[in-house]
């Protein structure tokens, strides 16, 4: 078989094959198509490249397609020593007009044989169609183009947060060291000492938000955070964050406002550790980067036509701060996103916090979107959806307030609305005013019509005049049976005195929720007037007995002198074989309580509680046993409470936590 046969044989894959005889310009058609325009079965080669030039190709191409197929080009490509070491084909790829449409073709020239210098003789040219070949190739290379972009972007990103948390961690660590090296050469200086003190635990406390930060990210990319769905009250998630916030909201002498639209549905069912972080790290950034004398605040709007069974939130967190572009905006859920500019610069931060609530937001089922103008501030909506719990309790009429009139006087119309829908819930006929000496007009215009007001609420804080003297002066108008209820965003501990002594009743905090004002005016109306519950002080924990089992010298000291500045009797032991030996010989009731450390050497928090609760007799199955762990996560606090432990804290130990904890079981 010679060379021509066996080349006719491999031309199977190409849908047209041309043998051109290079030195008499004549070509001879091997192989019939449809595809492309109707060749002649021979002819000149010279005139079938200009038709096909003119015909089928595309004009960008046209220049570049007659120099490659032209005879010259072949002489030059295929003769000469370059033939000698195999070098006996070439091809081109080129846009075609196939049958109408546009494809790609690969055009191949090869060497069928060549005189004694070597010039050659004849040559086949092999048409394929590679569109399906180019298409992966073109999708490919996006691909490729994209994954190196994503790269790049992730390797900017990652140096961008290795220079953010270099700088950040050395900033607060900064401040810690240099202020404990100034109070230890201070301790003779008493608010010297408190002020250093003071700012130790500002920085300690930043340097903890970074911690966490990272690592709540890292754990949230390895898919390791799960959501624990579990009833949930709205009410109590809303007041423990107000609590939180409460000291740098004051520190910072921000306006806050909290409140609610709407809400009927107060338990519902989800993550509470979730909800709660996605609020605080809103609400924290809303802080951070609001001055003082701004504005911050929340507002819980539950929408209608929710499906059976389950409650529609709006969650909108706004402020007055330096706002963001435009451009910035789009950004601000992705990782180590920060605005550059002057005044983000001076702010510490790792540019997680909004990726990581996005990311649980997303994994709740929800969406979070921001709106936003530079020197106006930010308006930050979570939207969620919760089932309802089925324990959860409808208000109804409060007979004895029923059909009575009643007054609200708050500055923010919202607020206004808002508590004038649960009055009517609960039968009363109420009236609204924002200013504080219309609200005393009104009492006293009221008493004099014969029609007065059984119920008041006021705002703690109105523009025109501030809601004790409001309650001071209303009083003397109504005397003293007649409920007056304060309602406020802030801590109320600062005036409660004076509020009880101008004729306060109650209390409420924002944002007030339909069951706590309906529980507050029950009682006012049964007992004229709410009772003050007792201040819980740590004077209550002397005598009692805690077992504290760390086995870290430095965590026992501090955790020792916390306790026994409370007046409790502490024994200390260093792990957990140590402390069943202990529990196994200490005689029943001798331990009110033990704090329990969970990585320890010898035995673990949580085998040394298995075994204090397995003793025989069950002399310690009733003992509270708290978890005080630098485990923090909420796996953690699952394995604690399987173990057997009542209650998980994470280190670093807060005074106040910890108290409020053992308060529960002492």
């Amino acid at each position: 078989m010679d060379e021509l046969q066996i080349l006719r044989a491999l031309d199977a894959s190409y849908f047209c094959s041309i043998l051109v005889d290079v030195k008499r310009n004549r070509y001879e058609c091997q192989k019939e198509t449809e595809r492309l325009p109707q060749l002649d079965r021979e002819g000149c080669y010279t005139k079938l490249l200009e038709e096909l030039t003119q015909e089928a190709v595309t004009e960008g191409e046209q220049k570049t397609f007659q120099e490659k197929f032209s005879l010259e080009y072949m002489k030059k490509m295929l003769c000469g020593p370059e033939v000698a070491k195999g070098y006996r084909s070439y091809y081109t790829d080129c846009h075609v007009v196939l049958g109408g449409e546009r494809k790609w073709c690969r055009m191949s020239v090869v060497l069928v044989d060549s005189d004694e210098n070597g010039d050659p003789n004849h040559v086949l040219i092999l048409v394929q169609d590679v569109t399906r070949q180019k298409e992966k190739d073109v999708e490919y290379e996006k691909k490729l183009q994209e994954a190196y972009e994503l790269a790049e972007r992730a390797n900017q990103a990652k140096t961008t947060f290795l220079n953010n948390m270099s700088h950040d961690i050395r900033t607060p660590m900064n401040a810690i060291i240099g202020f404990t090296s100034l109070a230890a050469t201070h301790l003779d200086e008493r608010e010297l000492l408190k002020d250093y003190l003071g700012k130790i635990m500002i920085s300690s406390n930043h340097l903890l938000s970074l911690i966490n930060d990272v690592l709540d990210m890292s754990r949230i990319e390895s898919g390791r955070v799960k959501i624990e769905e579990n009833e949930c009250s709205i009410p109590i998630v809303m007041h423990d964050l107000r609590n939180i916030l409460q000291t740098d909201i004051k520190a910072k002498r921000l306006d806050f406002f909290i409140d609610t639209v709407d809400v009927v549905n107060e338990d519902v069912i989800c993550d509470r550790l979730r909800l709660n972080q996605i609020l605080l790290n809103c609400m924290s950034n809303a802080m951070k980067y609001t001055k003082a004398g701004g504005t911050v605040g929340i507002r819980i709007i539950q929408k209608e036509h929710a499906p059976e069974g389950y409650a529609d939130y709006d969650f909108v967190v706004r402020d007055t701060g330096i706002g963001m572009s435009e451009e910035f905006a789009k950004h601000i859920f992705e990782p180590f996103s920060r605005e550059e500019n002057a005044t983000v610069g001076r702010i510490p931060g790792t540019g997680l916090g909004m990726s990581i609530t996005k990311n649980i937001v997303d994994m709740m089922g929800g969406t979070i979107s921001v709106r936003s103008k530079i020197g106006e501030g930010s308006e930050f909506t979570i939207s969620l959806r919760f089932k309802t719990a089925s324990t959860s309790q409808r208000r109804g009429v409060i007979q004895e307030l029923n059909g009575f009139r009643a007054l609200v006087a708050d500055d923010n119309m919202d607020s206004c609305v808002s508590v004038e829908k649960m009055l009517r819930t609960i039968g009363l006929r109420p009236e609204w005013t924002t200013s504080g000496k219309e609200a005393v007009f009104r009492a006293r215009y009221a008493t004099e019509q014969n029609d007065p007001f059984r119920v008041y609420i006021i705002d703690w804080l109105m523009p025109d005049m501030n809601g004790v003297e409001v309650v001071r002066r209303i009083r003397t108008e109504i005397g003293e049976q007649v409920p007056i209820i304060i309602l406020t965003a802030y801590d109320w501990s600062d005036i409660e005195q004076e509020a009880r002594e101008a004729g306060v009743t109650a209390f409420c905090a924002k944002p007030l929720f339909l069951s706590e004002l309906y529980d507050v005016l029950q009682n006012a109306s049964q007992t004229d007037g709410v009772p003050e519950h007792p201040v819980f002080g740590k004077e209550e924990f002397k005598g009692k007995r805690v077992l504290l089992v760390e086995d870290v010298e430095l965590n026992r000291e501090i955790a020792e002198t916390i306790l026994k500045d409370a007046g409790i009797a502490v024994v200390a032991v260093e792990n957990g074989k140590q402390a069943v030996d202990y529990m196994s010989q200490a005689e029943d009731d001798f331990i009110d309580l033990i704090l329990m450390d969970v990585m320890m050497p010898v035995m673990d928090g949580y085998e040394a509680t298995r075994r204090i609760r397995a003793m025989s007799g069950g002399k310690n199955e009733s003992v509270p046993i708290i978890a005080m762990t630098a485990n923090a996560f909420e796996e953690d606090v699952r394995h604690a409470l399987d173990a057997g432990m009542n209650e998980h804290l994470s280190k670093p130990i807060r005074i106040e936590a910890l108290y409020d904890v053992m308060k529960k079981f002492l």
